[in-house]
């Protein structure tokens, strides 16, 4: 296996067990708070904190970062390296702390005017009081991002993937123990009963936070990494980074637009709706960032170095693989998924029949989704690579704006299941924009067209099969044995479509 092959490989086997844990996590809340109007107002107190740490470290920065940092240890060394990536650091958690100081100041009115405009006012003062208690992890995430980029700009993935299980151990810990309203026992250890309710689920965030924080520190130490109190916002780096961020800071907000136009008008819908769509992104996002984000995160230092050789052919090579093996991968497991659904949601989530339905059909309109979202995250980060952040910029524009034109559309048609439509069809439709665009500088990029009906065919058969014996006669009634044979069929599917595709998965090997 070669260096992008072992290192996707690493991502996505901790990014599993990260997803993993984000189950468990998902699951133990789902069992306690259910789709009520309290996890609502968690869910929708995220949004503004989350758009404050993917502007600055754990996104924008951060995929600015990497390019330029690579250009360093490749071209000067890993002293001027660290000295530049200090600054960087230095000046995203002054600039956090900053915004989450104004954040605080005016949460209020965010949440009244933009966050969730259609909860009942009895929910605006609880979604205000945990909006700044999340502030708190996104300070901490203002440096935990950056390590990330850090180390993978080294080319070291490991400690980076385990972090995100890291902080879903947090919050597991904030529902079995802050939020119950009883005792936890494991064996003859009696855990006290704090009762936090909703309050400690952030609480278990911000220990999460912290644990995605201290996890990566061994890896800058066997870097030799060296903090210094410098900003230096006239060196040629940080000038540099800065203009790369730009255009990607932008290009993020439009991203986490989509969060939040989505609970704004989720969040008049009624209960539930914020949360069961939450739900459905997860379970989405579960194939996709084990897949998608994955190879592209490992991916992007090894296209930025290319490019900073010239090797123009080798990042087109490249490139195509890697949205080869992402279609042979992301249709059929779309297709599968959609179909054996219902009896894992019941099993999982418990809810009552209308509650699944509502999370199934969220979900399988995301599902629609899955091949665009995995390729969106191959297509930005090869403009990155290519120190090109305006193009994306330009697409996410577009995106944002036919994404909500569609949700307000098609929600008032098809509800909260209309939400998760107009999302994929909005990012898949930026995703071959971007596609198309990279294709006219590096003639050749996409010739995928045989990788394409292979994978649409194996989605076909492996979904119908999997479909029919999902269906079976004597199939049986039970919640856990139908999960079970849902599994099963999953399975068989899976087999039935993976010649078709083996020859483009195995594409991953030659990265």
């Amino acid at each position: 296996m070669k260096h992008v092959a072992r290192s996707s490989l690493i991502v996505a086997i901790f990014f599993g067990l990260d997803k993993v844990l984000g189950f468990v996590r998902t699951t133990l809340i789902a069992r306690q708070f259910g789709l009520t109007y309290e996890i609502d107002v968690f869910n929708a107190a995220n949004n503004i904190p989350d758009l404050l740490s993917a502007l600055i470290s754990g996104g924008a920065l951060g995929v600015a970062l990497i390019p330029v940092l690579s250009e360093y240890l490749q071209q000067r060394g890993r002293a001027d390296a660290w000295q530049l990536f200090a600054r960087i650091l230095n000046l995203a958690f002054l600039v956090t702390a900053a915004l989450a100081v104004l954040i605080a100041i005016f949460a209020g009115p965010l949440v009244r005017n933009v966050i969730a405009p259609g909860f009942p006012p009895e929910q605006f003062e609880l979604t205000i009081e945990l909006m700044r208690l999340d502030l708190l992890a996104i300070l901490i995430f203002s440096i935990s991002g950056l390590f990330m980029a850090g180390l993978q700009a080294n080319q070291h993935f490991l400690l980076p993937a385990m972090a995100p299980g890291f902080y879903d151990l947090g919050q597991i810990f904030g529902v079995l123990v802050l939020a119950r309203p009883e005792g936890l026992s494991l064996g003859p250890l009696k855990l006290p009963a704090y009762d936090l309710g909703i309050h400690g689920l952030v609480y278990g965030v911000i220990i999460g936070a912290l644990l995605h924080l201290l996890i990566q520190v061994p890896g800058l130490l066997r870097y030799r990494f060296r903090w210094t109190a410098s900003l230096g916002l006239s060196t040629p780096g940080v000038r540099q980074v800065l203009a790369l961020m730009g255009p990607r800071l932008l290009t993020m907000f439009f991203l986490q637009l989509f969060f939040i136009a989505r609970d704004n008008i989720a969040s008049r819908l009624g209960e539930g709706a914020v949360t069961a769509l939450n739900y459905g992104w997860f379970i989405m996002q579960v194939p996709e960032t084990m897949i998608g984000t994955a190879l592209a995160i490992a991916l992007l230092p090894t296209l930025a170095e290319h490019m900073a050789r010239g090797h123009i052919e080798a990042y087109r090579d490249s490139v195509n693989n890697a949205i080869r093996a992402l279609l042979a991968l992301t249709l059929p497991i779309a297709a599968l998924l959609a179909v054996t659904l219902p009896p894992l949601v019941e099993v999982v989530f418990g809810f009552d029949a209308e509650g699944i339905s509502r999370v199934v059909w969220a979900t399988r309109a995301y599902l629609l989704g899955l091949a665009g979202h995995s390729l969106l995250e191959i297509a930005a980060r090869s403009f990155y690579a290519r120190q090109d952040a305006r193009t994306p910029l330009f697409a996410a524009a577009l995106n944002a704006l036919a994404y909500i034109v569609f949700a307000v559309a098609l929600s008032r048609w098809l509800g909260a299941p209309g939400i998760a439509l107009a999302n994929s069809l909005a990012f898949t439709g930026e995703a071959l924009l971007l596609l198309f665009l990279l294709n006219r500088h590096v003639p050749g990029l996409l010739a995928v067209r045989e990788s394409f009906l292979r994978a649409l065919l194996a989605a076909l058969l492996g979904g119908a099969l999997a479909l029919l014996l999902m269906n079976l006669p004597f199939m049986p009634d039970r919640p856990l044995l139908q999960a079970a044979s849902a599994l099963a069929a999953m399975a068989a599917g899976a087999l039935a479509a993976l010649p078709f595709v083996w020859r483009d998965i195995k594409l991953i090997l030659k990265l």
